[in-house]
C-alpha cells in the first residue's frame, strides 16, 4: 500500500518543512507555508524514465550534430530583438509581468502574426475561447470585403488546465509553436497540490521543457508575478526555461518595455519598446525620439542622458527639482533611478561642488517611466539637480555621459561610441564626456566632444549661461 505523508512548502522560496511554520526561516515571508499531501509509491513499482531523450550516453562533442540553426523569424521586430533575432526551435520562453500590463495581449498578437507561417496552439487557463476570439478581433486591424476581420486559420485555441489533456492535444495537433497562459493555472492530476503551488509549477514546467527539447516545439509560458515583482514560483521557473522576458511599465503610461533578463541564445538585458494603444501593442522603432517628444527645451532642471539597454542606446530626459524643505530632514525622492545612487550624487554635489543641498528636498524623475540602473547617467542626474538649484538651464543640444566617483571625478562608461552615434543621429551637437585616459576607438564626427575630468568642470561646460548665475529664490 502507498503511504500518505503531509509536508508544508513555502510558496515564495520553495522550502519544504515537516510541520507548519508561520514564518519561513529561509525567505522570511509570513503565512506562505501551504500543506501538500504526497503519496509514497511502493518500492516494487517501476518508475517512469525521465530526461530529455529517455536515454543517455557520453559522446564526443565533435560527433554531436548541430542540426538546423536557423531561427524562426518573428514579424514583430522589437520582439525578435529581445529574443536575439528570432525564435529558436525547441526553446522554452517565460514571459512575466504585472497584472494588466499586456502579457496576454502581446502573446496573442505574436501568435496571430506567427500563424501566417506556422501552426500555433494557444492554451488558456484563464479565459474562454470566446473571450480570446473577441480580443483577437479587436487587435486585428485588417478588414475583409464582407466587413469581418480575417483571423488566421492556423491559430488554434483550447481552454484547458489539465496538463495531461494538453499534451494529448499537442500530440494530435502537432503545432510548431505552443503558448500557455498561464503556467500558474496548469496542474497535473497525479499531484495532490493545488494549481499554482511550487510543486505544480515546477513539475508542469519541467514536462513542458522536456516536450520542447524532444519534439522541437517552441514553447512560450506566461507567468504571474508576486507583489515583490518576482515571477511566482518563485525562481524555479527561471532556472528551468531558456529565456526569461519581463514586460515592464507603468499602467498609467503608454509605453511598455519588454526586457530580457536571461537568454541562452542571445544577449541579456536587451529591451524592446512598445506603446499600448486601442489596437494593442505597437512597436516603437525609435524609442529615444519618443521619450524626448514632449521635452521642454531650455527648462531649468532638465538634462539628457544616454543609457544602454542591452545593445541599444536610448536617450532619455532626466528631470531634477530642488525645493526648500518644510521639515527638519531634507527628503530625497527618486523615480526611475536608484535611490542610493541619488544619495551618492547629492553628497558629491554638496561636498565637491559646493551646492547647499542639506536644506533642500531633491526630486529626480526619468521621463517615460524608464528605469535607469547603470551609472553612466550619473552626470545627467547631477546636472539636472544643479540646474534646478542654480535656476540655469542646461544646453538644449548637449548630452551628458559619465559615472561620478566619490572624489568628484568622472569615469568613462562602456560603449561610448554607440552612445555618441545615437545622440548625433537625433541632432545633438555637443557631448560632455569624461576625459579618455586610454587610447581607443575614435569618436564619431559631426558632434562636438567636450572632455572633462571632474563634475565641477562638466557643470560649467553644460550650463547655457556663461555668466555667474543669480542666487536661487531660497538664497535671496
Amino acid at each position: 500500500m502507498a503511504k500518505t505523508q503531509t509536508r508544508y512548502v513555502c510558496q515564495e522560496c520553495g522550502r519544504v518543512a515537516a510541520s507548519y511554520m508561520g514564518k519561513c526561516p529561509q525567505c522570511g515571508s509570513f503565512n506562505s507555508m501551504v500543506e501538500e499531501v504526497i503519496h509514497d509509491e511502493p518500492v516494487t513499482k517501476s518508475t517512469a524514465v525521465r530526461g530529455l531523450t529517455g536515454r543517455s550516453a557520453p559522446r564526443s562533442i565533435g560527433d554531436v550534430s548541430a542540426g538546423d540553426e536557423d531561427r524562426i523569424p518573428v514579424p514583430i521586430e522589437e520582439f525578435a530583438r529581445v529574443l536575439g533575432g528570432g525564435i529558436v526551435p525547441g526553446s522554452i520562453v517565460l514571459v512575466g509581468g504585472d497584472p494588466g500590463i499586456g502579457k496576454s495581449t502581446l502573446m496573442l498578437q505574436m501568435a496571430m502574426e506567427m500563424a501566417g507561417q506556422k501552426k500555433v496552439l494557444y492554451v488558456s487557463g484563464e479565459e474562454s475561447e470566446r473571450q480570446i476570439k473577441m480580443r483577437a478581433t479587436r487587435l486585428n486591424g485588417n478588414v475583409r470585403a464582407d466587413g469581418r476581420p480575417p483571423l488566421p486559420a492556423n491559430l488554434l485555441l483550447v481552454t484547458e488546465t489539465n496538463l495531461e489533456i494538453i499534451l494529448n492535444h499537442i500530440s494530435e495537433v502537432k503545432p510548431e509553436l505552443l503558448i500557455v497562459d498561464s503556467i500558474q493555472t496548469v496542474y497535473l492530476s497525479s499531484m495532490d497540490s493545488s494549481a499554482g503551488s511550487v510543486s505544480q509549477v515546477r513539475e508542469c514546467s519541467s514536462q513542458l521543457r522536456e516536450l520542447a527539447k524532444t519534439s522541437g516545439i517552441s514553447v512560450f509560458v506566461i507567468g504571474h508575478v508576486t507583489k515583490e515583482g518576482t515571477i511566482a514560483g518563485p525562481r524555479v521557473l527561471e532556472h528551468i526555461v531558456d529565456t526569461v522576458l519581463y514586460l515592464e511599465g507603468d499602467r498609467f503610461q503608454a509605453y511598455r518595455l519588454l526586457r530580457s533578463v536571461k537568454n541562452r541564445f542571445g544577449a541579456t538585458s536587451e529591451v524592446g519598446v512598445f506603446e499600448m494603444r486601442e489596437g494593442g501593442l505597437v512597436e516603437v522603432t525609435n524609442p529615444s525620439e519618443a521619450f524626448l517628444a514632449e521635452r521642454m527645451v531650455n527648462a531649468a532642471g532638465s538634462a539628457i542622458a544616454v543609457t544602454m539597454e542591452g545593445t541599444r542606446p536610448i536617450l532619455v530626459e532626466v528631470q531634477g527639482l530642488t525645493s526648500p524643505t518644510q521639515f527638519g530632514n531634507a527628503r530625497r525622492t527618486a523615480n526611475g533611478v536608484d535611490f542610493n545612487r541619488l544619495l551618492l550624487i547629492s553628497a558629491v554635489l554638496t561636498r565637491r561642488v559646493g551646492l547647499k543641498l542639506s536644506e533642500q528636498d531633491v526630486f529626480v524623475n526619468v521621463v517615460g517611466g524608464l528605469q535607469i540602473d547603470e551609472p553612466a547617467a550619473d552626470l545627467a542626474i547631477a546636472a539636472a539637480i544643479a540646474s534646478s538649484w542654480k535656476d540655469v538651464s542646461v544646453k538644449a543640444d548637449a548630452v551628458l555621459i559619465g559615472e561620478i566617483g566619490l572624489a568628484g571625478e568622472l569615469r568613462m562608461p562602456s560603449q561610448m561610441q554607440a552612445r555618441l552615434r545615437e545622440a548625433q543621429k537625433l541632432g545633438f551637437k555637443t557631448a560632455i564626456v569624461p576625459k579618455a585616459l586610454r587610447k581607443g576607438e575614435g569618436y564619431p564626427k559631426g558632434i562636438e566632444i567636450v572632455e572633462v575630468r571632474s563634475v565641477d568642470q562638466a557643470l560649467n561646460a553644460a550650463f547655457a549661461s556663461k555668466e555667474k548665475p543669480k542666487s536661487p529664490p531660497h538664497m535671496a
